[in-house]
C-alpha cells in the first residue's frame, strides 16, 4: 500500500464528476424503490435528470432536525409493524435494509437510529487511517465509545479493512488506558485528542513512555493547531476526520494540512444556510451531502455545519474537492421578542427581493429591549419600506433596513448574529 490508498484518490476531477453523476440516476431510482421517504423528498424529480449539480440542487435539503422529526412520527404511526417493515418503522422510510441484512442498528441523540450494512469499511474511514501513515500489521488502540454511537465501531471497521489489530479502549479508565498502552506499545491512536492528551498527561504523572505511540486519527471535536503542536513536541502526527454517524466518513486531512479532502462516493455541496442554493466556490455556508450508500441513500442531506469549499487540489496529490473543515454551526434560529426567527425567514427575503445581494440580520439590544437591523448589499434605490415590510410578513416582527457596501458582510456563513448585550 503506497501513499494512496487506491488510484481514485488521484483521478482526474472531470473523470470524477462524470462518474459520480453517471451513477447517482440509477442509484436514486434504486433508492426510491426500496427507501419510500427519499421517493417523497424528490417530489415529483424524475431521478433520470439527476445528471448534474444543476439538476441536484433542485432536490430539496433533508436537515437532520427533519430526519428526526419524521424518524419520530414513523415510529409512532407504524407501531406492530411486522419483521419486513422494520426498516420503515425505525429510520422513516430512509434505509433499503431492515433486520438481518443490517448488521448493527446505532442510535444518536434524539434519537435518530442508523444502519450499519455488512460491507468491509462501510463508514470510510479506512481512507482516513491510510492517510494518518496506518499500514497493515499494526496495533490501533481505539479509544472511541463503543456504546450506543458507531464512533467506535467507525474505526474499528477501518484499521481491519487495512490489515490492522485492534485494542478497543474506549472511554475513561485514564490509568488502565496507560498501561495497556505501555504493555501493547501500539502503533496508532483513534479517538478525540483531549482524551489523548489526557491520557498522555497521565502517563507522565505515573513515569510511563509511550514511544510507540507515533500516529493518531482524531474526530469528534476540534483540533486547532496549537494542541497539533503539542502532540508533535511528543513524536506523534496528528490528523482529524470530519463524518457523522448518518453519512460516515465526508472529509479526511493529509499530510498537506491544508483543508479536509472529501471522501470518494460523495456528493459535496455548500449552500446558503436556510436554503439549498449552492454559494460561490470560498464562501462560507452549510454543507451538504450527498452518500451513495445503498443501504441508507441520503440525498442533500444538510449537515448542520458551516464549511467552505477550497479552491484547487490539494498539495499532497488527492484530486478530490476540500473543504475548510468545520466552521461552525448553520443553524442560527434565534429567540426575538419572544418569537423564533430561522435563517429560512431570511432566505425567503432574499427571494421576495432579487435586488439584494447578502444580508445579515443583526439582533441588537439588552435583555427586553431586542433591535433587529437587516443589513443588506444592494443599491442606495433599494425600496428599504418594501423589505421591512417583508421582513415583518416573514418573522411577525419589525427590523430596521441598512443598506451596505458590497462585499462588505463577513464570509463567516452567518444570516443571524446574536448581538444582544446579557450583562
Amino acid at each position: 500500500m503506497g501513499a494512496f490508498y487506491d488510484t481514485r484518490e488521484t483521478s482526474p476531477v472531470d473523470e470524477r464528476e462524470r462518474d459520480l453523476f453517471a451513477r447517482l440516476p440509477g442509484f436514486v431510482q434504486a433508492a426510491c424503490e426500496r427507501a419510500p421517504a427519499v421517493a417523497r423528498q424528490l417530489q415529483g424529480i424524475d431521478p433520470a435528470g439527476l445528471a448534474d449539480r444543476a439538476a441536484l440542487a433542485r432536490v430539496p435539503v433533508l436537515r437532520k432536525s427533519e430526519l428526526l422529526q419524521i424518524q419520530h412520527a414513523t415510529r409512532i404511526a407504524r407501531e406492530g409493524a411486522t419483521l419486513d417493515a422494520e426498516r420503515l418503522r425505525v429510520f422513516g422510510g430512509f434505509a433499503t435494509v431492515g433486520w438481518g441484512a443490517a448488521r448493527r442498528v446505532y442510535a444518536s441523540p434524539g434519537p435518530i437510529y442508523e444502519p450499519e450494512g455488512t460491507r468491509p469499511d462501510y463508514w470510510g474511514f479506512a481512507r482516513a487511517l491510510h492517510a494518518a501513515g496506518v499500514r497493515p500489521g499494526m496495533l490501533v488502540h481505539n479509544c472511541f465509545s463503543y456504546h450506543f454511537t458507531p464512533a467506535g465501531g467507525m474505526m474499528e471497521s477501518a484499521a481491519h479493512a487495512l490489515g490492522c489489530t485492534v485494542f478497543p479502549g474506549g472511554v475513561g479508565q485514564t490509568e488502565q488506558q496507560v498501561r495497556a498502552m505501555a504493555d501493547l506499545a501500539p502503533h496508532a491512536y483513534t479517538g478525540t485528542p483531549s482524551f489523548l492528551r489526557i491520557i498522555l498527561e497521565k502517563a507522565d504523572e505515573m513515569g510511563v513512555s509511550l514511544p510507540s505511540l507515533q500516529r493518531a486519527l482524531f474526530s469528534g471535536e476540534a483540533y486547532p493547531p496549537s494542541l497539533q503542536t503539542w502532540f508533535k513536541d511528543r513524536g506523534i502526527q496528528g490528523f482529524q476526520a470530519y463524518g457523522s454517524a448518518d453519512l460516515g466518513m465526508v472529509a479526511f486531512e493529509t499530510s498537506a494540512r491544508e483543508g479536509l479532502v472529501a471522501n470518494e462516493d460523495l456528493i459535496l455541496e455548500i449552500v446558503r444556510p436556510g436554503t439549498g442554493r449552492p454559494v460561490p466556490e470560498g464562501e462560507i455556508g452549510e454543507l451538504v451531502v450527498t452518500t451513495l450508500n445503498a443501504d441508507y441513500p441520503l440525498l442533500r442531506f444538510g449537515t448542520g455545519d458551516l464549511s467552505a469549499l477550497m479552491p484547487g487540489a490539494s498539495p499532497c496529490g488527492r484530486t478530490n474537492l476540500r473543504i475548510r473543515g468545520w466552521l461552525g454551526r448553520a443553524d442560527q434560529t434565534t429567540k426575538v421578542r419572544g418569537m423564533f426567527v430561522h435563517p429560512e425567514q431570511i432566505a425567503h427575503v432574499l427571494e421576495r427581493h432579487a435586488e439584494i445581494g447578502r444580508a445579515r440580520l443583526v439582533v441588537s439590544g439588552e435583555t427586553g429591549h431586542d433591535v433587529m437591523t437587516l443589513q443588506v448589499e444592494a443599491d442606495a434605490a433599494l425600496d428599504t419600506e418594501a423589505v421591512a415590510a417583508t421582513v415583518r410578513e416573514q418573522t411577525k416582527l419589525r427590523a430596521v433596513i441598512e443598506i451596505v457596501a458590497a462585499g462588505s458582510l463577513p464570509n463567516d456563513g452567518k444570516v443571524i448574529e446574536d448581538a444582544r448585550r446579557y450583562d
